[in-house]
């Protein structure tokens, strides 16, 4: 594992910068080929991230496949399919005043990038935004999750048998190593973790004036009102929830429900888990564990055994919490403090709309929301009161999965978006250029200044 020093990381960014400098990455053919090539060595390499996501996760084949791998498929396929068209110079009206001239916006590329992954999915989040920043033009390091070694060490295995360690490499380490690059003077840093180390993240970028990609988190709301269908609601949040044994940004971290149908959710919340997940969860294939001693520690703490009404199992020294639902929660429960990021989920009822959403408003702006209801009046009412940053009616979680929504936070939940042509977008600068081909006014705007020309002016400017 390589020990890093600022000296060490400035080092790589000037090997990129020669490398950049040669123009290569700013040709599209040559972006649409590596992108290709990513495709074929994820392929080539399925098994053993399939592998390797097991052992750092618990993830079944389906759940590895379908989270982690597929997706990066459809990414590259769309994005492939459509770059020659989103990078050209996209031509833009002009002002009569400027007459004479035409206004295109070029993409360009930012140069070096900086790629930190997290642990819960070690491989998407780590190669999806790699995707955008090829197609961007741009290189990239990459620094994997330290929590989980065998998926790191895939990447650094991918990455390095099939780039240039001057257009793409892999840099493996602690905590200490995230300190020196993210201090660097790297020209663009993309961030996918917890919010206090995506504070951390902004004030060392700010210090460089390194412009950055903030994908967090937070406590995402799933609302049920007294329309909805009650089955398919608990279908679609047990499956949202528990999925990565419930370590998903975008999982619904709590349910609020209305009192009326609070009851009849619980049931089919329980009948699926049992379906899902089966009477002992610990021996199921499909459900994971948690990322390590620590934080099941931690989860199995936010369990109040008053309030269990599913599950509340747990086992340390494996890692496992059972899937749980806790009834009873108020807001000044310690299960509502911060993100749960585990497979511990709080219910909270309401009566009034308006109160709800007041709740919801007086805290953090979450990263999605999710709403089943059958009524459109709740449904734009929601929509038009909340903030956040993205989420479903009438499911859950699959917004992230469509590479032509943007994902990405808002307020505490995150900085900027990405997936699909959004991709290409967050990791290319996009430079305005008027180019006057010839001046009906050639004095117009400058002194010395008249009455005359200022009646002008104002027939132009208004």
């Amino acid at each position: 594992m390589m020990q890093l020093n600022s000296a060490a990381v400035v080092k790589i960014i000037n090997e990129h910068k020669k490398f950049f400098d040669t123009g290569k990455t700013k040709n599209v053919d040559f972006r649409i080929e590596q992108l290709g090539k990513l495709r074929q060595a994820i392929q080539a390499n399925e098994e053993l991230i399939i592998t390797a996501l097991h052992q750092d996760l618990h993830k079944s084949r389906y759940e590895a496949f379908t989270t982690e791998i597929g997706l990066l498929y459809t990414s590259i396929r769309i994005i492939t399919k459509n770059l020659k068209k989103w990078a050209k110079p996209q031509r833009v009206p002009t002002p009569l005043l400027f007459f004479g001239g035409q206004s295109h916006i070029y993409h360009e590329p930012y140069g070096t990038v900086l790629i930190i992954g997290p642990f819960n999915y070690p491989m998407n989040l780590v190669f999806e935004p790699l995707i955008g920043a090829i197609a961007g033009g741009n290189c990239a390091v990459i620094k994997p999750a330290q929590m989980t070694p065998n998926v790191s060490k895939i990447i650094a295995k991918i990455i390095s048998e099939n780039f240039a360690e001057d257009y793409i490499r892999v840099v493996e380490g602690d905590r200490q190593a995230t300190a020196e690059l993210i201090n660097a003077p790297f020209d663009y840093i993309f961030f996918t973790g917890s919010l206090s180390t995506g504070k951390i993240v902004m004030t060392a970028a700010a210090k460089n004036m390194v412009p950055v990609t903030l994908e967090l988190g937070g406590k995402c709301p799933c609302i049920v009102d007294e329309t909805a269908n009650l089955d398919l609601a608990a279908k679609k949040l047990a499956w949202a929830k528990f999925s990565n044994a419930g370590q998903t940004c975008a999982a619904p971290d709590y349910v609020y429900v209305h009192k009326q149908v609070k009851k009849q959710l619980l049931d089919n919340l329980r009948k699926y888990i049992l379906h899902f997940y089966g009477p002992n969860p610990q021996e199921n294939k499909d459900f994971g564990r948690i990322i390590n001693v620590q934080h099941t520690e931690r989860l199995a703490e936010l369990i109040d055994r008053e309030k269990i009404i599913i599950g509340g199992e747990y086992e340390i020294a494996s890692r496992y919490i059972a899937p749980t639902v806790l009834d009873g929660v108020g807001w000044d429960s310690p299960v509502m403090a911060d993100e749960i990021f585990g497979p511990v989920l709080p219910v909270l009822e309401f009566e009034s709309l308006e109160t709800m959403i007041r709740e919801i408003n007086s805290r953090p702006k979450p990263l999605s929301l999710y709403l089943f209801t059958t009524s459109k009046t709740t449904e734009k009412k929601i929509i038009d009161s909340i903030s956040y940053g993205n989420g479903c009616i009438n499911d859950a979680f699959i917004q992230v999965g469509n590479p032509f929504l943007p994902f990405g936070g808002v307020g505490a939940s995150g900085i900027g978006a990405y997936h699909g042509r959004r991709s290409f977008e967050t990791f290319s600068h996009t430079k305005g250029i008027l180019n006057r081909k010839f001046n009906p006014f050639p004095d117009m705007i400058y002194p010395p200044s008249d009455e005359k020309k200022e009646k002008l002016v104002r027939r132009f400017l208004k």
